[in-house]
């Protein structure tokens, strides 16, 4: 008898001879693939980038949630390749979209990636395989973008090929929960392209979450991130109100967040930063656009986060006016350009744009960050310096914009003029250091 071409995919992924293909080695698909080759697949990273592939062919990582040893081991044992050769494609079973999902400069979602490696993908298409997303969309954009693009060549989805949705939740930093102990969530374009996800999924991932389609699985996935946007903007609107009040928002938070129920966790910084929380939010908000309903929560809580590196700027330009002196030639060190702590991660920093806001103010702004030794993006071009004694006594305002657990905060409030501190790292220290020099955010 022979099998269906579902049934042929499903026995193929069970007994780890189907061939992975991981389009877009970052933070999300460098990890999948290693922990797809540790369970015994032989996997093939897609990379336009030819140095980022032929670092991955080598066994050489770049990023830090992969451990080294497990990257060279799955080369060394023949399961790991990396290519910019679009057209072994047609050689994958499987093949994970892991691709950049950005916004444009009018907050409208730029799916140029998607689509480029969707077309990419349909010239090669063959029946039999499982092409699934997993980068961060708006609702609709598997069945309502992809479909069309892959079906333009006559294969149908759910018959010939298989179509899904798993959106990625890494944590970039976080030792805990990794690719393979994050529940995952998967959605399909329809049930057979469903069933054959899960059975994909649930050979290296401990336990999968199946919901009704991939429209669904995509609403997960921005309303994750929306949830923590909005409450992060809720703590940034109290930390704006504490500073009108002259209150610490810090005592205030750690003092409600000590109710043993109804409240969780949620503090302010100098801003939103990284892959998801600045960006996602926005895809459902356009998203809900086309359907006649105004998102005001998350339109809100983007208004709020975007404007926290002005108040973090003004708030600097009020402190320098406690020593009489402007803004405009002062100099500002930044303590952390990562958008996260002990992270070497500075996409969507609100450290760099407070970085530009203090240069057009006509500060002379440096910065230290041992994880991000330089910065290159939104018009800010830097290289880093030492945290010296020198530097730290002639700067006229030192700003802890990322707390590093590899800083001396002690030492740095001991030589430093004035520190104001957006992210609470002073908060071990003595009141009777902290109260000279110490303003928070």
């Amino acid at each position: 008898m022979v099998q269906s071409s579902d049934n042929q995919l499903k026995a193929k992924i069970q007994d780890r001879t189907a061939r992975i293909g991981v389009v877009g080695l970052g933070y999300v698909g460098l990890p999948f693939l290693v922990e797809k080759a540790k369970v015994g697949f032989k996997v093939t990273g897609f990379d336009r980038n030819p140095e980022r592939a032929a670092q991955v062919a080598a066994g050489e990582n770049y990023i830090s949630d992969v451990r080294d040893e497990d990257l060279r081991d799955v080369v060394e044992r023949g399961l790991v390749d990396a290519t910019t050769d679009l057209d072994r494609l047609g050689e994958m079973d499987v093949i994970v979209i892991c691709v950049p999902t950005p916004l444009d400069q009018n907050l409208s979602p730029d799916l140029s990636y998607v689509k480029g490696v969707t077309e990419d993908i349909a010239r090669r298409l063959r029946p039999g395989q499982l092409v699934s997303l997993e980068s961060t969309t708006y609702p609709g954009t598997t069945e309502e973008v992809m479909r069309p693009i892959l079906e333009a060549g006559g294969l149908k989805a759910g018959e010939d090929f298989f179509l899904a949705h798993s959106p990625e939740r890494v944590d970039p930093g976080n030792k805990r929960y990794t690719t393979k102990n994050t529940n995952k969530v998967v959605g399909g374009n329809d049930p057979v392209s469903l069933d054959v996800a899960v059975t994909f999924y649930k050979q290296a991932i401990e336990h999968i979450v199946p919901v009704s389609s991939a429209k669904a699985a995509e609403l997960v996935k921005v309303y994750e991130n929306t949830f923590r946007a909005v409450n992060i903007a809720l703590a940034n609107e109290i930390a704006l109100l504490c500073d009108r009040m002259d209150l610490d928002v810090w005592e205030v938070l750690d003092a409600a967040f000590t109710k043993p129920f109804g409240i969780m966790p949620f503090y302010p910084g100098p801003g939103v930063g990284g892959h998801c929380i600045p960006l996602d939010p926005h895809y459902l908000e356009w998203k809900a656009r086309e359907h006649n309903f105004q998102t005001h929560f998350i339109a809100l809580a983007g208004e709020v986060n975007r404007k926290m590196p002005e108040f973090v700027v003004d708030k600097a330009s009020r402190v320098l006016n406690m020593d009489r002196k402007p803004l405009n030639g002062s100099r500002v060190l930044l303590l952390g350009m990562a958008y996260k702590s002990d992270l070497d991660d500075y996409r969507e920093s609100p450290a760099i744009h407070i970085y530009r806001l203090l240069q057009e103010a006509g500060a002379d702004v440096s910065f230290h960050d041992t994880w991000t030794p330089e910065i290159r993006e939104h018009g800010v071009e830097a290289q880093g310096v030492d945290l010296t004694d020198e530097r730290l006594q002639n700067s006229d305002l030192v700003i802890i914009t990322t707390q590093h657990s590899d800083v001396d905060y002690e030492r740095v409030l001991r030589l430093a003029p004035r520190v104001l501190d957006t992210r609470n790292a002073t908060k071990q220290l003595t009141p009777e250091l902290k109260r000279e020099k110490v303003v928070m955010l």
